[in-house]
């Protein structure tokens, strides 16, 4: 538990350094975030009654701590569509919990990665009042975003919390299953499992 506790804790620690020393112009930096990796890795590994709830205060400690710096509002809906977001990777998480492992929560995080980049990017596209309520309008979202916000487009925004995830999954499993001796890794494996 406090390996996890760690890595949750530092992952979001280092979400709102690179939240206020990050610029518009170090595109390639820009949201390298691992927010659906933390819901992910959170409810795979997690005792029951923290498989949700840390992830889920310690990123909304995150976000008080960079809204009040940005002077965002923490009531907008996109607040909400993060959090319903990573509420689905948490599942998908929850799911895995039982076979967690880098063969099974490397492809669960890309797909973490792809769905909390639809469901925020949705989410913006239906409040933000810039973006056309039609197709073009969601593939906008989907791709370039606003100009008025970021010279960072949509896509990259992607990019990064897809590497970001993909790269905090992979420590994750590799600290939980660090010091674990051979035999009782094997004896864990053979348990029976249980979806």
């Amino acid at each position: 538990m406090i390996p996890a506790l760690l890595l949750v804790l530092s992952a979001v620690a280092y979400r709102i350094v690179m939240g206020l020393v990050t610029h518009s112009d170090t595109t390639w930096l820009v949201n390298f975030a691992p927010l659906a990796a933390i819901a992910l890795c959170s409810a795979a590994y997690l005792p029951r009654r923290y498989k949700f709830t840390l992830p889920l205060a310690a990123l909304f400690a995150s976000d008080v701590v960079l809204n009040t710096h940005y002077g965002a509002s923490l009531l907008d809906p996109l607040i909400f569509g993060r959090y319903l977001a990573l509420a689905v990777v948490g599942c998908i998480g929850l799911a895995l919990q039982h076979r967690a492992s880098m063969k099974a929560l490397l492809p669960a995080s890309f797909a973490g990665s792809v769905i909390f980049y639809v469901i925020t990017n949705v989410f913006s596209w239906l409040s933000d009042p810039g973006y056309v309520k039609n197709f073009a309008g969601l593939i906008q979202a989907l791709t370039v975003g606003l100009p008025a916000y970021s010279a960072t487009p949509s896509w990259m925004f992607f990019r990064n919390s897809l590497a970001s995830d993909l790269f905090f999954t992979a420590l994750f499993v590799v600290c939980m299953n660090f010091g674990r001796s051979p035999a009782r890794a094997r004896a864990a494996e053979a348990l029976p499992r249980t979806a």
